[in-house]
């Protein structure tokens, strides 16, 4: 919950100024109050993709304060986050609401970003492979291989989220790993190999090549850090560098 529109169009047109992908894919997520400002200070020629923080799974009716599929993709939105940690969190988002997200952001062209990830308690009960897992089945169950292909997976640890305490990278690898072996195991290796893997947790311009140094970690999912242009800026640099390293591979890193 940050920016105005008026500030959403100062902050585009300062990170243009700063930085304009050629090899990674980097997306904004600005609040719903300002995706449009956004868009329109992007134009449309802009590197940039704009993604929305939540939707409802419902088309149109009596769901106050809620958006649907339909309007974010008329705003310009390409992709959409769901099940952060916040949003399970705070406002009770169930794994069986998560699929029903996921699903209406498909039937609509929009790619999720599908947020999953353990509590410290999880982690310290050595729960979180099991934890992780879980929600992957639940939050994707139904879909085909080609739907779960199209849908990114950030990793969160919420135990990292805003508290400054990031996952290190052999931790953030082994749960990649495990996402990614179970989406290979119930979707198949296709998609388990087209699918994008972030990590999202605590990223900032100090940690985050570290992270994308791993092939196991296709981008990061960046929450404060991002606030600042120019800290934002400086780590897309680090994924452009890395996916240009990692070019004869066929690997493509998204921020």
């Amino acid at each position: 919950m940050n920016k105005t529109s008026a500030e959403a169009t100062n902050y585009v047109r300062r990170l243009s100024e700063l930085i304009q992908p050629r090899v990674i894919d980097m997306v904004i997520a600005p609040p719903f109050t300002a995706l449009d400002a956004a868009r329109q200070a992007m134009g449309p020629t802009s590197a940039f993709a704009l993604a929305g923080q939540n939707l409802f799974w419902e088309e149109k009716g009596a769901y106050t304060g809620e958006i649907s599929a339909a309007m974010l993709k008329e705003v310009g939105c390409h992709y959409v986050i769901i099940g952060h940690s916040e949003r399970r969190q705070w406002f009770g988002d169930r794994d069986q609401d998560i699929k029903k997200k996921v699903g209406a952001a498909l039937q609509h062209g929009l790619k999720p970003i599908l947020c999953v990830g353990e509590s410290l308690a999880d982690r310290e009960r050595g729960d979180s492979t099991a934890v992780v897992t879980d929600q992957l089945k639940k939050d994707l169950d139904g879909l085909s291989k080609e739907q779960v292909a199209m849908i990114a997976v950030a990793y969160e640890p919420v135990w990292a989220i805003g508290t400054g305490r990031a996952a290190n990278p052999e931790q953030a690898v082994e749960i990649h790993m495990i996402v990614r072996q179970t989406i290979t195991s119930h979707w198949g290796e296709d998609a388990g190999e087209r699918m994008r893997v972030l990590y999202g947790g605590s990223v900032n311009p100090e940690n985050a090549g570290h992270f994308l140094q791993s092939s196991e970690i296709d981008g990061v999912l960046v929450g404060g850090a991002c606030l600042d242009p120019a800290c934002f800026a400086t780590i897309a640099r680090f994924a452009e560098d890395q996916s240009v390293s990692a070019a004869s591979a066929n690997e493509r890193r998204g921020v």
